[in-house]
């Protein structure tokens, strides 16, 4: 009787030597044209060790993700589109750098300094990730392109004036995506602004670590560093208390398949046709970033750990993917095929005080650094 998971991790750690004196590459290409002509860049990173990663101008959004399973073979996993037509007819963030306000603020008002501010509502009564032309609509500027022994990435960039969207401040963000041969891809965030404002980004990837396309990911085990969340109202906005998840649905702090509870006749749950909420992993930001979540496909084998210092961590477990949607490798998203873990600042932090502050001043450095490291796992049946 063949042992599969033992030979997976041989037949893995072969394809990782043989792959060791491989370098890095970062190349720029067409990905299509805007309806006036505009050219929407691509840029495709390569770590030399099977993984792929490749970003667009459009939203800064990344496309796809390729990465190894436990026997070396490659998958992209992450939901998108394969034309730039499908994000520009119906734009569902996918893989897209979210803002200025990632989330969202209640009935798209807020106060800042006495002064009373209006943002587009765009979910309902609510305002969700920036309004109805967040940041995941504009084409980002492509700057540096790097690459090295070790690492390739690609900065970009977009700079946001006073009164965008209804946000005080000219804000310049940059998001820098870093490739490296660890099998790490990092993405890291930061703004500046020249008036008093508020920032909260974070990428909006739609992971499904069979592939994407490949079907559910109920089955896949996720664990959440994280001992409370914030309960929302039937708009999904946090009501303002902080919930311990002990004995709840919410409770991912031992890890577990991502669909044990979802069908659980709890309040929440209902609200937003599963999870759609946000974990709290800390009161304050952390100096430095450290584990927030863990994915495990025990299909594939592929194992992804995700780091930030954020306070906050949505889980969104692709409730409304509906079924009208083609994805990168012609396949229909439907529900539950994908899930977002997006490090962010709590929902709502605006008119919330007691979550903290979102606030930016002139001469400080807004930064919001994700770590995903991906490695395998190995089978636990037997052939």
């Amino acid at each position: 009787m063949q042992r599969a998971g033992w030979m997976g991790s041989i037949l893995g750690l072969a394809t990782l030597s043989m792959a060791a004196h491989a370098s890095t590459e970062a190349k720029r290409e067409t990905f299509g044209n805007m309806p006036d002509g505009t050219h929407v860049e691509a840029v495709v990173l390569d770590n030399g060790h099977g993984m792929t990663a490749r970003i667009l101008a459009l939203g800064a959004s990344l496309q796809s993700l390729t990465v190894p399973d436990r026997n070396g073979k490659g998958a992209n996993i992450v939901l998108g589109y394969g034309s730039l037509d499908g994000y520009l007819k119906k734009p569902q963030y996918f893989g897209a750098t979210v803002g200025r306000y990632a989330n969202r603020i209640a009935k798209g008002h807020f106060t800042l300094d006495g002064h009373a501010y209006t943002v587009p509502v765009n979910d309902g009564v609510n305002s969700l990730h920036g309004g109805t032309r967040g940041f995941d609509k504009e084409l980002w500027t492509i700057g540096d392109i790097k690459h090295d022994a070790d690492k390739a990435s690609v900065t970009l960039s977009y700079v946001s004036p006073d009164g965008d969207m209804g946000y005080p401040g000219k804000l310049t963000a940059t998001v820098t995506y870093t490739l490296d041969s660890g099998n790490r891809l990092s993405i890291d965030y930061g703004a500046t602004t020249d008036k008093t404002t508020i920032v909260n980004l974070s990428n909006h990837a739609y992971w499904n670590l069979s592939g994407e396309g490949a079907g559910s990911v109920m089955d896949q085990r996720l664990t959440i560093a994280g001992d409370a969340y914030l309960p929302v109202d039937a708009g999904s906005i946090p009501t303002g208390e902080v919930r311990k998840v002990d004995g709840t649905p919410f409770d991912f702090r031992q890890g577990k398949p991502i669909g044990r509870d979802i069908r659980t006749n709890d309040t929440q749950l209902l609200n937003g046709r599963g999870y759609d909420h946000n974990w709290v992993i800390s009161r304050t930001e952390a100096a430095a970033p450290r584990v927030v979540a863990r994915v495990e496909d025990p299909a594939s084998g592929r194992v992804m750990t995700l780091k930030s210092a954020q306070p906050g961590l949505q889980f969104y477990s692709g409730n409304f993917l509906d079924g009208t949607t083609v994805g990168t490798g012609g396949h229909v998203y439907r529900q539950g095929d994908a899930f977002a873990l997006e490090p962010q600042l709590y929902p709502d932090t605006p008119n919330q005080p007691s979550f903290g502050s979102a606030r930016l001043e002139p001469g400080h450095a807004y930064r919001n650094l994700i770590v995903y490291e991906f490695t395998t796992a190995p089978s636990h049946g037997t052939r």
